[in-house]
């Protein structure tokens, strides 16, 4: 029983009920100046001619949205599109729609006239009075079961109301929603959104990962090694660290805030220095060499390439700690190489585990390249390969 009557709970119920009212407003008007059979030819003509106007669907739409869903932006609201006509089909969708209303606006309207006054004349033939003639369906008559019958058109009532709201709802959707167009550009706006959330989710794993990774690795160090000395270079090395983990996280945080403008400021191959200097201060022994033009690598090439080497160094500093490390970074004429290995000092847990391993074969596929990560002549090896064009 609770469950019958949740509808009409609901403000979104009368709301809809309301939508179909509006659609005979203005018909309504013509036809108690002009009543003839030509001014509801002459309001559905026009409807149609309407419904050839782009801006015709965006109105609807959000008329829609409001009325029928009771939101303006939620998985039902969706469904309806709020956008203008584009296509011919979309313009003969919102032809049709606008009829289907009208005809269904104007049943619901007279039921919702006529039901309470159909109950009032079966009470008053029930007394034996005669009808108030307001009905156009007519109680003939003076019958006591009619007052049996009375309550019958109040009931019905609601349903009609209910229904009628579920039905052109319906037609909402199946009119006015998105096209096979809109939704595939939905679809890819919302495919182009997820990626730039991994992308970031990459970018804070590891700008944040690596200068966590080499506090903490300082901090350490410093504790065990007990020279004031040392113990001020580690800590050099902490703020240096960590003032470069503020701005890109300061970066990241402005391209969420800011969607629309592009990515600036992100580190590159260029910048590799204050990587290896991170790494030689936190106590591994960094053996780098750079052959080629690094300057002359496109920015996304060497923006990612950074990143890798950057992961890479963070996973000899987390894993393996202060130990040997060879890096060679070598441009060709359209390849970028960069080899980074290390000394296994611990078990190897299993191929491809860690979000790091993850993010570096996921930054060089994106560009057409190849990563390989794993053990390799008893060293650890991480070696990616990014075509330059």
């Amino acid at each position: 029983m609770v469950r019958m009557l949740r509808p009409f709970t609901r403000a979104v119920t009368y709301t809809r009920w309301l939508h179909l009212l509006v659609a005979i407003v203005w018909p309504s008007m013509w036809l108690f100046i002009q009543e003839a059979w030509w001014t509801q030819a002459t309001a559905a003509v026009l409807l149609g001619l309407a419904g050839l106007v782009p801006a015709t669907r965006l109105v609807e739409g959000f008329q829609a949205r409001l009325l029928l869903t009771g939101r303006r932006h939620d998985s039902e609201s969706a469904e309806i599109a709020a956008t203008p006509s584009v296509t011919w089909a979309d313009r003969g969708r919102t032809v049709v729609w606008l009829e289907a209303r009208l005809v269904l606006g104007w049943l619901v309207s007279m039921l919702s006239v006529q039901l309470p006054l159909l109950s009032v004349d079966l009470a008053t033939t029930a007394f034996g009075h005669e009808p108030g003639g307001g009905g156009h369906l007519p109680v003939e008559g003076h019958h006591w079961w009619h007052g049996l019958l009375a309550p019958v058109p109040l009931l019905l009532l609601p349903v009609v109301v209910v229904w009628s709201g579920h039905l052109i709802t319906a037609l909402a959707v199946k009119l006015l929603g998105p096209s096979p167009a809109e939704r595939l550009a939905a679809m890819e706006e919302r495919t182009e959104q997820l990626l730039e959330r991994t992308r970031i989710a990459r970018e804070l794993h590891d700008s944040i990962g690596h200068a966590l990774t080499v506090a903490v690795v300082q901090a350490g160090a410093a504790r065990a090694a007990g020279d004031p000395a040392f113990t001020d270079r580690a800590l050099g090395a902490i703020e240096e660290t960590g003032r470069a983990a503020l701005e890109d996280l300061e970066r990241v945080l402005g391209v969420l805030r800011e969607s629309e403008k592009p990515v600036s400021g992100r580190p590159t191959l260029a910048d590799a220095d204050r990587l290896l200097e991170s790494a030689r201060a936190s106590g591994a022994k960094v053996d780098a060499e750079v052959t080629g033009p690094v300057d002359t690598v496109p920015g996304p090439v060497s923006r990612e390439g950074y990143r890798i080497l950057q992961e890479a160094l963070t996973n000899v500093l987390r894993h393996a700690g202060a130990v040997p490390v060879r890096v060679r970074v070598h441009v060709a004429a359209d390849t970028l190489v960069l080899a980074i290995r290390n000394p296994l000092t611990e078990p190897v847990p299993g191929p491809g585990r860690g979000s790091g391993l993850r993010g570096i074969r996921e930054r060089a596929a994106l560009l057409g390249g190849l990563a390989r990560t794993g053990p390799h002549e008893g060293d650890w090896q991480v070696h990616a390969e990014l075509p330059l064009s």
